[in-house]
């Protein structure tokens, strides 16, 4: 948990140059490796005692290789030699038996990062788990101080993880970087009377310095599981609904996956053929940005070693970019946006309102802290999920509500987006404020 370990850097590229070595001498035409290796603390502190204590050690390696356009992929989690060629050899007797598929194959060669930035990703936390125990003690004990109603504790976690990734393919691109990622979270319970109610919070980044004091974390945890109790149902009704930062980033993360390159060429989305279409208000962008100096999901190259880009996925609320790796771009004729693996750093244009006042903006209506279950439907758009809240009225919380869902139609609900606050989170990969929506039906009683 010291410093980076160029050592092992080095050993690790030196592997992936054996994985593609022995590719090629078991007949493949083409092939890619990666290597991951990963190491933590993690500590748990409940009700003022210490709950569990981990020390984790990871690594795995993953082999595709191609015999023309046949593919086949292994991995292991054995580094010896006998194993890595043992592993190649099943990669590649597994290709022997699939299909010809003709856009399977490694990206094109000329999208290769071949400048590597240095992002900032590596920032070791020299801290020990009795350090850590402290830590996590504080934040705890701060949550329970809060008040006399918080009575029970699912407990605070300290988190400490750093790691290095290595990819190479036989095109001869080789990369690799170091990261860490640190944090630290509460969760507590709060009772009145025969009422429970739990919420948590918790604040992560690449460096601890970046982080929230662990006292304000606890302290957070309480206020808003206090802010729960004795919550209400509401009547079916049809009413505006903002979705708080904490949760807004998956209603515009079910865009991503609409225009994400598997349900486009699948035409399994209600996105389909959306490109240069108005699908949001015009005042609102959507913005992938990999190369955030310490961004949880910055990175110099994707999963096929394709340089990564800033880019727009919306902007003037018409969709200009899809969301792509190779082999969906090749289904697709179109090109690799660098996404294979992921989308990196997705942020959200808002206005200067802070929550407060977009509140006030709503006057009426629902402010949601937290979506239960998985009701989205991409196909056609549909959206139904559990959820509770807070009931506002003349701009102001009046009550918790509970035990309601909300539904609407996906589509619909972009287009009917009428302010993001300037509270953005940026714990996340899609980085967005509390978000607006003019109308949406709430069923409960």
């Amino acid at each position: 948990m010291t410093t980076r370990d160029d050592t092992d850097l080095q050993s690790i590229q030196r592997l992936v140059h054996n994985l593609l070595d022995e590719a090629r001498a078991q007949g493949a035409s083409a092939a890619e490796a990666a290597v991951s290796m990963g190491s933590g603390l993690n500590v748990t502190v409940r009700m003022g005692e210490v709950e569990t204590v981990e020390y984790n050690r990871d690594k795995g390696l993953g082999v595709t290789v191609y015999f023309g356009q046949r593919k086949g992929s292994a991995s292991t989690t054995d580094f010896e030699p006998a194993a890595v060629k043992e592993t190649v050899a099943a990669a590649c007797a597994i290709a022997k038996y699939t299909a010809e598929d003709d856009c399977s194959g490694l990206a094109d060669a000329n999208l290769m990062a071949r400048d590597i930035p240095d992002l900032d990703l590596f920032f070791p936390w020299n801290i020990d788990a009795d350090q850590a125990i402290v830590l996590a003690r504080s934040c705890e004990d701060a949550a329970r101080a809060v008040d006399k109603r918080i009575t029970n504790s699912e407990g605070a976690t300290v988190s400490s993880q750093q790691g290095a990734r290595v990819y190479a393919n036989s095109h001869g691109f080789v990369g690799a970087y170091p990261t860490t990622r640190h944090s630290v979270s509460c969760c507590v319970i709060g009772q009145d009377g025969e009422v429970m109610q739990r919420d948590y919070w918790y604040s992560s980044a690449r460096d601890a310095r970046d982080m929230q004091d662990a006292a304000s974390i606890g302290t957070m945890a309480a206020q808003r599981t206090l802010r729960r109790l004795n919550g209400r149902r509401l009547t079916t009704r049809q009413a505006p609904v903002i979705f708080e930062a904490d949760v807004a980033g998956s209603v515009l993360g079910s865009f991503v996956s609409a225009i994400r390159g598997g349900n486009l060429y699948r035409k399994s989305t209600f996105l389909l053929d959306s490109l240069g279409t108005q699908v949001f208000p015009a005042w609102l962008s959507l913005r992938e940005d990999p190369h955030v100096k310490k961004g949880l999901a910055s990175s110099p190259f994707d999963n096929e070693g394709v340089a990564t880009h800033a880019h727009d996925l919306v902007r003037d609320g018409v969709v200009k970019s899809y969301v792509l790796d190779s082999y969906a771009a090749r289904k697709l004729g179109m090109q690799t946006t660098g996404n294979a693996g992921g989308t990196h750093n997705l942020i959200v244009s808002h206005g200067d309102q802070d929550l407060t006042a977009v509140l006030r903006q709503m006057d009426t209506g629902l402010l949601v802290t937290e979506l239960l279950g998985h009701g989205v439907n991409l196909t056609n758009g549909d959206y139904s999920r559990g959820a509770s809240g807070f009931w506002v009225e003349r701009g102001e919380i009046q009550y918790p509500v509970e035990e309601i869902t909300i539904a609407g139609n996906l589509k619909t609900m972009f287009q009917n987006i009428v302010a993001i606050a300037n509270d953005v989170d940026l714990r996340k990969n899609l980085r967005t404020g509390s978000l607006l929506i003019e109308r949406m039906t709430i069923a409960g009683e």
